[in-house]
């Protein structure tokens, strides 16, 4: 008789939240011995019908021994997920292995009334991804050939999978390693998902204010006031147990009362009432929370425990939250006009989309826009950012028709993998403007959930870069890049520069210069001189001639105060010749002091002076200094080069996964919390060889005789070197003797350098074959706790020691990441011939960078994997040193299943 199976651990980590296919919102976690009661209420609710297709007959109720073997699993060969809402199951889906140990037969039952929200591919990847980890790598399932839609589930999953009809069962099998399909399924089934869960926030039809007030002043007063102010198109409720009337309306005491289902909560009620309040909007059916109340996560850790209970408690009710401590939201879209937000009134209606994790940075935003009559499409300010973020915004802003540009402020990314994912593939459609935070390497308040980074300094930029990112340091950057971003983008870098002054004009031009624009004609004689009804035209004509050479993409115009030229004239002018020229024109109008016209310089301020003298706002992006003018035009131009260039496909190779996994655990066998293991230099070598990448072999030796017995196995000629950190490449120090031939020749070499190393504590050596001569370089990649997995490429020696010269990238990788990723570092021009030396085999170093990206972007668990040196020649590379160290991973965020994390 068979040992039976020991149950594992509760495995915690499978527990996530979901997004569903309507936007509303599930808790998936493993099935427990106490489901037991829960598991029979949903069976007995099925139809008959679903009961048939699941066991292939019908029965009233799951017997006892049913019910215990269903909920008593070991997590490891039998495994089941819940997906709950409240404390209901709606969903259940299991695998248990077959004999092979590598497959294992998967089934699933949806509840009859929650069926078509996508429960059944959610628990396919969760059930997969746990598959993977207890080293199953094969579904297999049974189909009654009438359950179309559990087919349909397997068929659209992305996999590779086999049918076979046999005795009136359809069999389906397939593996379940992520492929590229599936991957891309997956990400647009989230895509999908999550841009429907923001719309039902932004897009309600009916909105309760929670806490509304009639004390001019408050919270809940401003946001009642600034909702009706703005015209919302929906129906709206005013919620207080104390009043009748608020607003001109009925007053409800509870969300409860409220006599029809609300879509959006507001809530503005005290940090101690929040809880109950978020627990009475999901017991009414509420489908989002936004919660403007402070005290939570910014008063310590009690306040960010109950804050994560809160969220915790509305995602498990389908619920999205935004906030605590959020400024609000804004929709400007005339069947909307939505301004639940503490603006005082509804935005300019616009094409930037905005979102802000902080509620003053929210509100400088606003009035940076304000000022240069930048409209928004809509407005998300995150607060606390416990749950909506800055990802689930750009979902939706990717199918928003009504945003061309995106930016955002952000304090920390929570789950980095999935913002370059996101933010890559919208950069490709609509720019996207982030200001981001600099206090990344320090301790923040928790609310804002930002993790310390150890990533090198410039990963973070260049991160961004690879992603297709604008990024800004201010908020007054973002709006100037935005004023150009929403409107025409330049088609390359080549500019004009048009003034009335010449001085000011080459100052333009070398500015632009200096920014990596290309200067094509600088004209400084244009003249305004000529009056008010003369000038404009003046001005159009001149810039229609640059304007309609090919060769100029863009036109920056930078105009002096001339007397007798009312600027709002100029405005029009330049707003009517830009139009007519289909190119990119921005204005800066530095001295400019006219009450009528805006800090920016070019826009005239509407609500000051006659009519006649306030024309309708310029269309050109206009700044008050001509730097901040070419500074915003140079942002924008690098991103049109980065749309112009391809990024390739995703880098692939063979490798051994399963061998990779088996050193990977076995040297992580009672590893502990944080503690890393650093691999010998053998087990080092056999991991990296799972990925094709060999290492020169090196045997450590502690005597001259070793010396010369580990040459005569390697192989003469060698190098002789010491195994010390700090003396492994000190070649000043004669830490390294090159290309030795000779028994006698090491043996010399050997005690000169045990004498002269003597006082650094050189007292360990290794010997290793010569290899071919060559550039060094260094290849470096690490699990990073704000980044993710964060890949390093430089030349060795002082380019990187002293001078910094990394270039850095983000996992996964394209092959136009690898390409860039090399040609990154100033040193790099060593690789493609320099001096009259011949160029390297750049393509074999090409292909390792790759082979290190995927073995990192696999596996979590290795901390620190450094390729040190590796020399490139002119025919192929060598990997003389590697240094692997491994941990017990967090579960990576953003894997090959959904889930919402934690904040």
């Amino acid at each position: 008789m068979a040992e039976p199976v020991m149950a594992s651990a509760y495995p915690h980590h499978w527990e996530a939240d979901v997004v569903l296919r309507d936007g509303g919102t599930a808790h998936l976690r493993p099935i427990r011995p106490e489901d037991a009661e829960a598991l029979q209420e949903f069976h007995v609710h099925q139809s008959e019908g679903s009961i048939y297709l699941r066991f292939f007959s019908y029965k009233a109720r799951l017997t006892a021994a049913e019910l215990k073997r269903f909920t008593e699993v070991d997590y490891r060969d039998r495994v089941a997920f819940v997906i709950t809402i409240g404390d209901e199951i709606i969903g259940v889906g299991r695998y248990d292995r077959l004999t092979d140990p590598t497959e294992a037969e998967v089934a699933f039952n949806i509840a009859d009334r929650h069926q078509g929200r996508g429960i059944g591919s959610i628990l396919l990847e969760h059930l997969a991804a746990a598959a993977r980890e207890n080293h199953i790598r094969r579904f297999t399932a049974e189909v009654l050939p009438e359950n179309r839609k559990m087919l349909m589930v397997f068929a659209e999953a992305g996999y590779a999978v086999n049918r076979h009809f046999d005795d009136g069962v359809v069999s389906v099998e397939f593996e379940i390693d992520p492929t590229e399909k599936s991957r891309a399924v997956m990400e647009s089934r989230e895509h999908r998902a999550e841009a429907r869960s923001v719309l039902g926030l932004l897009a309600p039809e009916s909105v309760a204010v929670i806490g509304a007030s009639r004390t001019w002043g408050t919270l809940g007063y401003q946001l009642l006031e600034h909702i009706v102010e703005g015209g919302f198109a929906g129906r709206l409720y005013a919620i207080n147990p104390e009043a009748l009337e608020l607003g001109g309306m009925m007053a409800y005491g509870r969300i409860g009362e409220v006599p029809e289902p609300v879509d959006l909560a507001v809530v503005a009620v005290p940090y101690e009432e929040v809880a109950g309040v978020v627990a009475e909007c999901a017991a009414a059916g509420v489908k989002g929370v936004v919660i403007a109340s402070g005290g939570f996560a910014e008063r310590g850790e009690d306040g960010l425990i109950r804050q994560r209970d809160i969220v915790r408690h509305a995602r498990a009710h389908g619920m999205r939250v935004v906030g605590p401590e959020s400024l609000g939201i804004a929709n400007t879209d005339p069947e909307v006009k939505l301004n639940a937000s503490l603006a005082p009134k509804l935005p300019r209606q616009g094409s930037l989309g905005v979102f802000s994790q902080s509620a003053s940075i929210g509100i400088a935003l606003y009035a940076a826009a304000e000022r240069r009559f930048l409209g928004f499409s809509s407005i998300v300010s995150a607060g606390n950012r416990a749950d909506v973020s800055g990802n689930d915004l750009m979902q939706y802003w990717e199918d928003d028709v009504a945003t061309n540009a995106v930016g955002l402020y952000l304090e920390s990314f929570g789950n980095p993998r999935k913002f370059s994912r996101i933010s890559r593939r919208l950069a490709r459609s609509k720019p996207v403007i982030v200001a981001k935070s600099e206090l990344t390497g320090l301790r923040l308040p928790p609310g804002h959930s930002v993790r310390t980074t150890q990533a090198p300094q410039g990963a973070l930029d260049a991160v961004l870069r690879q992603s297709g990112v604008i990024r800004v340091s201010t908020v007054e950057q973002l709006i100037d890049v935005a004023q150009i971003a929403v409107g025409t983008l330049p088609a390359g870098p080549n500019i004009a520069v048009l003034s009335n002054s010449l001085p000011l004009a080459r100052v333009v031009s070398d500015s632009a210069e200096g920014e990596g624009l290309n200067v094509i004609a600088t004209v400084g004689d244009l003249d305004l001189s000529q009056g008010q009804s003369l000038a404009p035209v003046e001005l159009r004509r001149r810039l229609a001639e640059l304007g309609s050479r090919e060769d100029v993409h863009s036109v920056v115009v930078a105009l002096l105060p001339a007397a007798g030229v009312r600027v709002p004239a100029i405005a029009q002018a330049l707003a009517e010749g830009a139009g007519a020229l289909r190119k990119t024109v921005v204005a800066a109008f530095p001295g400019v002091l006219d009450r009528h016209v805006d800090t920016a310089g070019l826009l005239p301020v509407p609500d000051d002076g006659p009519a006649d003298d306030v024309p309708r706002p310029a269309a050109v992006p206009s700044y008050s200094s001509a730097g901040d003018a070419v500074s915003a035009l140079a942002a924008v131009a690098r991103y049109s080069d980065w749309l112009a260039h391809d990024q390739g496909t995703l880098f692939e190779a063979e490798f051994d996964d399963d061998a990779a996994e088996a050193i990977i655990g076995s040297a992580l066998e009672g590893v502990e919390g944080t503690d890393l293991v650093r691999l010998d230099a053998e087990v080092a070598a056999r991991l990296l060889a799972c990925y094709g990448i060999p290492v020169l072999p090196a045997r450590p030796v502690a005597t001259a005789q070793e010396a010369v017995a580990a040459a005569d196995e390697l192989g003469w000629p060698v190098a002789i070197k010491s195994a010390a950190d700090n003396l492994r490449a000190r070649l000043d120090l004669g830490a390294v003797r090159l290309d030795v031939r000779g028994a006698a020749d090491l043996r010399a070499e050997f005690d000169q350098m045990r004498h002269s190393l003597a006082p650094y504590g050189g007292a360990h050596f290794e010997v290793q074959s010569m290899a071919p001569l060559g550039q060094a370089c260094v290849i470096r990649a690490i699990e990073d706790p704000l980044l993710g997995p964060v890949l390093s490429f430089g030349l060795a020696g002082d380019a990187v020691s002293l001078l910094d010269d990394w270039a850095h990238r983000i996992t996964p990788l394209t092959t136009g990441d690898v390409t860039e990723l090399v040609r990154s570092p100033r040193t790099s021009v060593k690789l493609f011939g320099h001096e009259g030396l011949p160029a390297l085999d750049v393509p074999a170093l090409e292909d390792l960078v790759g082979r290190v990206s995927l073995l990192k972007d696999r596996h979590p668990e290795v901390s620190l994997l450094e390729l040190k040196p590796v020399v490139v020649s002119a025919e192929g590379l060598t990997v003389l040193a590697a240094e692997v160290w491994v941990g017990n991973a967090a579960q990576r965020m953003d894997s090959a299943r959904r889930a919402m994390i934690a904040q």
